[in-house]
């Protein structure tokens, strides 16, 4: 079977050298796409960790909030002469603390919206920022009632509660964009066409013209798109196939099953597809 895999090999360069020079025009031209969308993940790492430390400052303060509503709690619950100037200096902490979560927030959206980077990592770490934001909202909102009700003003703190409230939302709808974005890029940077077809067929639809393959303006509607990270195995269903596109050796097999029908086995999907993500196979 490998001798066979050497020969059709063999014959596909024969067929194409004629057509070599403006294949090659080409293939520099599909690898140069490549290796932007390659660059693009190279910095998504960076961009992460970044977004990662900003996120762990606003976890942090999030947690002294909560030790400051526990002494809180103990304070306007107890007794004493200086009781009320604990509950100022507990309230204007969680002031402080909530107005530099807004902050980093904000600092966090900017990174957001200038990174192209996106991991089920980060998102399950950005919804369980927002939940416990959202769980400190209806905190912060009892305990607002709480001092309401024992005539304690703190409107500075209720400002505060207002703003954080709608930078999460901000941050949500933030975060949603930028998921289907990076969705969107990944769909591209791994998505590939393939076309099987007689040459007759192939000829009809100009994407083999005179020997030569995808030159010009060929019929795109006539490839199947597929998934690269997925689809490795190609049923051909034909007992006699021959690729017209060029993908380095060893990163495929072309074999026949138990009905003598072949399949192209992808084993190095990213060798396999790095010089085009057109395939063209000629079949009888």
């Amino acid at each position: 079977m490998k001798k066979t895999v050497i020969l059709s090999f063999g014959l596909l360069l024969a067929v194409l050298s004629g057509c070599q020079d403006r294949r090659a025009t080409q293939s520099v031209a599909d690898t140069s796409q490549y290796d932007s969308l390659q660059r693009v993940i190279a910095q998504k790492d960076n961009e992460m960790n970044e977004m990662m430390a900003t996120l762990n400052e606003i976890q942090e303060g999030l947690r002294e909030i909560g030790e400051a509503e526990n002494r809180l709690t103990i304070v306007k619950d107890g007794e004493g002469s200086n009781r009320m100037e604990q509950i100022r200096e507990n309230i204007q902490f969680i002031s402080q603390t909530m107005q530099r979560n807004r902050e980093l927030i904000n600092k966090l959206k900017q990174q957001q919206s200038e990174s192209s980077y996106k991991s089920d990592q980060l998102k399950k770490t950005i919804d369980n920022l927002i939940l416990q934001l959202d769980e400190k909202d209806q905190q912060l909102q009892q305990l607002r009632e709480e001092l309401n009700a024992r005539d304690i003003r703190i409107g500075e703190l209720d400002k505060t509660i207002t703003d954080l409230s709608a930078d999460v939302s901000d941050l949500r709808s933030d975060n949603e964009q930028k998921t289907a974005t990076i969705s969107t890029q990944d769909k591209q940077l791994n998505t590939a066409w393939y076309a099987c077809g007689t040459k007759k067929e192939l000829r009809e639809h100009r994407i083999l013209d005179g020997g030569k393959v995808l030159q010009g303006n060929f019929d795109k509607g006539y490839f199947t798109k597929i998934d690269i990270r997925l689809d490795k195995e190609i049923k051909l269903y034909t007992k006699s196939a021959k690729l017209l596109t060029v993908h380095p050796s060893g990163s495929y097999r072309l074999e026949q099953d138990a009905d003598k029908q072949y399949v192209l086995y992808i084993s190095d999907p990213e060798t396999f597809w790095s010089a085009s993500k057109y395939l063209v196979v000629q079949v009888k």
